[in-house]
């Protein structure tokens, strides 16, 4: 990957709705030609897509939880992620190495709502879980430091 497509990624992973004469701008190339790299970064998969950054503290959901699951039956299929897919509290769902099969970022709106998951998880997959309680989070959603693929820091 180019130098000038990473500085691109970058900028957008800062600022998703950076304007393509802001990106110009910033990497010192014309708009059409920002537009085209971004275009072939999209089409590439590079870029999958862009997204609102919720406050959810806001909407309803200030407590943050990593749930870690592991089947009770270890020689029963490994089909957690899709029998969880339809819990929409589930954010994300990481397969691990180590003692768990798979760690759950989870988003609810209180303890009791934790309880509930929790117990919805254990009946929906068959596992059982080990929960951290998120307590703050400093910073979320840090742009990838593309600078130490080309060898700089």
């Amino acid at each position: 990957m180019e130098e000038i497509d990473r500085r691109i990624i970058t900028l957008l992973a800062r600022d998703g709705r950076m304007s393509f004469t802001d990106l110009a701008r910033e990497t010192g190339l014309s708009v059409s030609a920002v537009h085209q790299r971004v275009r072939r970064l999209e089409k590439r998969g590079v870029i999958r897509g862009y997204a609102a950054l919720i406050d959810y503290d806001a909407i309803g959901l200030p407590l943050t939880a990593f749930i870690s699951i592991k089947p009770i039956d270890p020689a029963a299929p490994d089909d957690a992620p899709q029998r969880l897919e339809h819990l929409t509290a589930v954010e994300a769902c990481h397969s691990v190495a180590g003692d768990e099969s798979y760690i759950l970022k989870v988003r609810v709106a209180s303890p009791q709502a934790l309880e509930d998951l929790l117990q919805r998880i254990r009946a929906a997959a068959n596992v059982s879980t080990r929960t951290t309680v998120v307590l703050s989070t400093p910073y979320e959603h840090r742009p990838p430091d593309l600078s130490a693929l080309d060898g700089t820091d």
